[in-house]
């Protein structure tokens, strides 16, 4: 806590509240006795002037363009490491060891499959189901299957439930894959990597061999590191309240699938490529770039720019090694989107308007262009973000359990409805 007070004036009253520090990153007023001393509460819609939580997990400085996963910058961990390796240090606050990450890929490997009476859950969707809605209603259902470990005063039970969704979010977002397109189940197999597992799960038939290529592994291993975690974002919000009520644990991720489905967070990949499918031909980016720079056009140029990072997004940086990666692997001399994609990926990066405004390619911009080149349809993407994300609304989930300022998430509100009145006969309306 710093010696600094906050000083408020009401009237002829003054009000002093603690300012606290954290590690690094702007100081914070504690007004938690803001209600309690002046009768008043604050008003942020949306919560942005509002720190709702202390944590420890995912640090950003949107003007910086950092991005710190337990302080390690996201560019590192990116090059260097493993999306299990990561999901290691959200999870417990250090990079492990060698011993102690093989023994944490041993558990999640042998927690791939899924209890076998989900697929009969599966039937239950119709087959033209967003996957979206599939891996949110299965991620609820959880509950139903692993009772086991529910009870979250148990830190056992908290680690098996914690363990058991980094391992099965994989193949259920396969299986509501499959699903979709009318292919059967593939089970996982412990001799592949987390990654090459996903991939074999989603495009493997009993019919033939699937080879997975190992620039395609280390492209979607890269997807699900950068999409981890990133602060208290509305997903993760979601399932911090949801978990402030002492829901279970599979009930918390649920309601953070849910919010992520929202195509203002989550759908952004998909909205990007949606975009450079309107746009169709190279030929036809200059008149798309006209409008996205003409105010009176409602056409926005999507996957550039970034609510949080006001620099460039690190994110992306790393991102666009892999798509160029994918791209040279997979080719895009037939294939119009991709064109337009990089042809559009240039001009954004030299042209003033959009350099002096910042709105480079954010990560929405290459995940989407590196997932269809992959193979996968645009309703996937939002569910391999959600499984990706996983591991981060877990470590959010437990950072608050262990909490010993956790409290039942309560907003207040400004209220703009009718003052007391008298309940009027139906007959004397």
């Amino acid at each position: 806590m710093s010696d600094t007070k906050a000083k408020l004036t009401l009237g002829d009253e003054t009000y002093e509240f603690p300012v606290l520090s954290g590690t690094v990153g702007p100081d914070v007023i504690d007004i938690r006795s803001l209600y309690s001393k002046t009768g008043l509460f604050t008003y942020d819609p949306g919560f942005t002037s509002t720190a709702a939580c202390d944590s420890a997990i995912t640090y950003i400085d949107g003007d910086k363009g950092e991005l710190l996963y337990r302080g390690y910058p996201i560019e590192q961990l990116a090059d260097k490491s493993s999306y299990l390796e990561v999901c290691y240090l959200l999870l417990y606050g250090e990079l492990p060891s060698k011993p102690e990450l093989a023994d944490f890929e041993n558990r999640v490997t042998r927690h791939t499959m899924v209890h076998e009476q989900m697929h009969y859950f599966f039937r239950g969707f119709r087959r033209d189901a967003h996957p979206m809605a599939v891996v949110t209603g299965v991620v609820g259902a959880m509950a139903a299957f692993y009772h086991d470990s529910t009870d979250i005063s148990d830190p056992m039970q908290r680690e098996i439930a914690s363990v058991r969704m980094v391992a099965k979010l994989p193949t259920i977002v396969a299986m509501a894959y499959k699903y979709s397109v009318g292919q059967p189940f593939v089970y996982p197999r412990n001799d592949l990597d987390y990654a090459s597992n996903f991939l074999h799960m989603c495009f493997a038939v009993p019919a033939e061999e699937y080879k997975i290529d190992p620039v395609v592994a280390k492209a979607m291993d890269r997807i699900f590191t950068l999409h981890a975690d990133h602060e208290q974002n509305a997903s993760t919000s979601t399932v911090r309240l949801s978990g402030s009520s002492d829901a279970n644990p599979f009930a918390c991720i649920a309601a953070g699938v849910a919010c992520l489905w929202g195509p203002a967070h989550g759908g952004a990949n998909e909205a990007a490529l949606n975009m450079l499918r309107e746009i169709g031909t190279v030929d036809r980016i200059p008149e798309f770039i006209e409008r996205a720079k003409d105010k009176n056009d409602p056409f926005r140029l999507m996957g550039f720019g970034h609510r949080v990072y006001k620099n460039y997004d690190p994110r992306a940086a790393v991102m666009q090694e892999s798509a160029r990666e994918v791209l040279e692997l997979m080719g895009v001399e037939n294939n119009p989107t991709l064109q337009v994609a990089q042809a559009l990926e240039k001009i954004a990066l030299e042209d003033p308007y959009f350099v002096d405004r910042k709105l480079y390619p954010n990560v929405d911009f290459y995940s989407g262009i590196i997932l269809d080149a992959i193979g996968f349809p645009t309703s996937m993407f939002t569910a391999i973000f959600a499984l990706s994300r996983t591991v981060g609304w877990i470590a959010q989930w437990k950072e608050m359990i262990a909490d010993p300022q956790k409290k039942i998430g309560r907003p207040r509100q400004l209220y703009h409805g009718a003052t007391t009145r008298d309940y009027v006969d139906i007959a004397q309306r």
